[in-house]
């Protein structure tokens, strides 16, 4: 019985307790019987119970277990690559309010059709405060963000 508890925490382990966030374990039976706890083991447990017992599809199917159905599917690693390899483009794009790379942006934020006007509007307006002298990908992000903190439509978008 040891043998079978410690391959699935090594095996939930590999597949992502990496990231520090109680997020980390989506919804489901686990989330819910953890909820609150915190540290590395609770969030083994959750996720490995939430990924054995296969109740997450029943969960989002239903919008039980801490599941909804209205759920959007972000990778902040996306983004954060994609703006790393594009910071030429995404700061040509945003100093005009519009083009490719900033459409795939708004994208990987999940920002919804009807607010990529906004969205697009914001990055141009405030283009100096996003891409300031030697920005990052990481900086750039965190200045996105903080625009988008700022405004009543896009709040909805950050990280936070």
């Amino acid at each position: 019985m040891k043998k079978i508890v410690i391959s699935a925490l090594l095996g939930a382990m590999s597949v992502g307790v990496a990231q520090a966030a109680q997020e980390n374990t989506g919804c489901g039976l686990g989330t819910m019987i953890f909820d609150g706890q915190s540290g590395v083991g609770p969030q083994i447990l959750a996720v490995t119970t939430n990924g054995t017992s296969g109740n997450q599809t029943f969960g989002i199917t239903s919008g039980t277990l801490g599941c909804t159905q209205d759920g959007v599917v972000k990778s902040s690693e996306k983004l954060s690559m994609f703006t790393g390899e594009n910071m030429d483009s995404l700061a040509r794009d945003m100093s005009v309010g519009e083009g490719e790379s900033l459409e795939t942006m708004a994208n990987l934020m999940g920002i919804s059709e009807e607010h990529k006007g906004a969205f697009f509007t914001a990055t141009k307006e405030n283009f100096g405060r996003i891409f300031t002298a030697d920005a990052t990908a990481e900086d750039v992000l965190s200045n996105v963000d903080a625009v988008m903190a700022q405004d009543a439509v896009l709040s909805q978008y950050t990280a936070a």
